[in-house]
Parts: C-alpha cells; sequence; structure tokens
C-alpha cells in the first residue's frame, strides 16, 4: 500500500501541479488531438467510402500511420518546431487518425447496397445518400474507430511531458526522475482509469445514439446479403 498511498494523499490532488490540474491538461490534450482527427478522419473515410476511389489509401495510411514510432516522431517534430504544443499534438493527431478514418471507411463500405439502391430509387443523389443513409448506419463503426483513437490518444498523451508540457505523464517521468515510484505508479494508474471511464462514456454515447438494429455492427462488421436460391418447382403434366 506504500506505492499506492500517493493517490489517496490530499496534497497531491490541489494546486496547478496537482492531480486535478494535470487530469484538465491531459483531457485537453485529448480533446484537441480528436477533434482535429475526426475533422480529417471522417469527411476523408466518408467520401472514399462513399465513391469506392481510393480504398488503397485507406490501407496504406492506416498501416503506415500506426507503423511509426510515437516517440521518434515526437522527437523529430519538437527538433524542427520547438518546445511547444504543437509537437506532441501533431504527434497524436498522427496516431489517431489511421482508427477513425479506418472504421468511417469500413461503416460506409459495409452498408447494404440494398439500402443504398432503394435510397437511389427514391431519388435521393450522392451527398443526400451518404449524409442521410450511409453515415446513420456506418455510425457503430464510426464510434468503433473513435474509441479506439481515444483509447490509444489517452494512453499515448503521456509523451507530452517528454517535452515539458504537462498532462497525466507529467506524474509517470517526474516520479521515474525522482525515484518517486509512488508518483509514477499513480500516474499510470490514473492513465488507465482515466481509458476505462472514457470508454465506458463512449459506449453509453453509442447505446444512445445509435438504433439497435445497428448495435451489433459496432463489434462485427456485416456480411453482404446474398441472393438464397430457391428450388424451383416441379412442372406439372397437364391432365
Amino acid at each position: 500500500m506504500t506505492y499506492f498511498g500517493w493517490l489517496f494523499d490530499g496534497g497531491n490532488w490541489e494546486g496547478s501541479t496537482g492531480i486535478l490540474a494535470r487530469l484538465a491538461e491531459h483531457l485537453g490534450y485529448t480533446a484537441l488531438t480528436l477533434l482535429v482527427a475526426v475533422l480529417i478522419a471522417v469527411p476523408l473515410g466518408a467520401w472514399i467510402g462513399h465513391t469506392g476511389r481510393g480504398g488503397f489509401l485507406v490501407v496504406g495510411l492506416a498501416n503506415g500511420l500506426r507503423a511509426l514510432p510515437t516517440l521518434g516522431l515526437l522527437v523529430l517534430i519538437t527538433t524542427l518546431v520547438g518546445l511547444s504544443l504543437v509537437g506532441p499534438i501533431i504527434t497524436l493527431i498522427v496516431l489517431a487518425v489511421p482508427a477513425v478514418l479506418a472504421g468511417t471507411y469500413a461503416g460506409i463500405r459495409n452498408v447494404d447496397p440494398a439500402v443504398v439502391d432503394a435510397a437511389t430509387g427514391m431519388g435521393m443523389r450522392g451527398p443526400e445518400v451518404l449524409w442521410k443513409v450511409e453515415l446513420p448506419n456506418a455510425l457503430p463503426l464510426i464510434i468503433g474507430g473513435l474509441r479506439s483513437a481515444t483509447l490509444q490518444v489517452i494512453a499515448t498523451a503521456t509523451i507530452a511531458a517528454y517535452v515539458s508540457l504537462g498532462g497525466l505523464g507529467r506524474f509517470i517521468i517526474d516520479g521515474l526522475g525522482q525515484r518517486d515510484f509512488g508518483m509514477m505508479i499513480g500516474g499510470s494508474i490514473l492513465v488507465a482509469l482515466l481509458a476505462i471511464v472514457a470508454d465506458l462514456l463512449l459506449g453509453g454515447l453509442q447505446k444512445l445514439i445509435v438504433s439497435p438494429g445497428l448495435q451489433a455492427t459496432g463489434r462485427t462488421a456485416p456480411r453482404r446479403l446474398r441472393a438464397v436460391p430457391t428450388r424451383p418447382e416441379p412442372v406439372r403434366e397437364a391432365a
């Protein structure tokens, strides 16, 4: 209990360097990152999924950006732009975009073609089909991508402390430097708890805004409907 006692010390929660202040900084980094990532990835993924053009781009971006070493990218960007919030935010955006982009693209592409054909037959044009039919049906996978990106960003936003910024990562870096293992472990626990709470909140949001018939889509992509062959009726001979 020695290491965990740091969390229950009321003095560690107060002040500009306390837990509440660092938590607010961490949430600010996460919210800004996800906002920019959504503004980039959702329109791009929706357009590619709707038109069917550039699907290879989604696969290439998702695999390529995920393969980048986060800490190395942070050091590179910080070297170019200096010690500021720009470096960590760009690094986190690069980390968040692939999950949201892949979720949006997969959600649009997995919409039942029969539903799209019916909307087109009712006179809807391309953009109208996208906004009124495809995006609502793709919401489970879009939110699934957002949940994945949120977990990754919350966990990785600790790197902001590596370039002398704030956030919960400050406790991990400072605790390691000061050999204060209670602070280091406490900071790690706070990051893990924040990720769990954020995922639960997004899961609750998904249940609120997604119709029950589409809930399962957030866990597994729907299979394309196939025509079931019917057995021909036997030909009766004329009497």
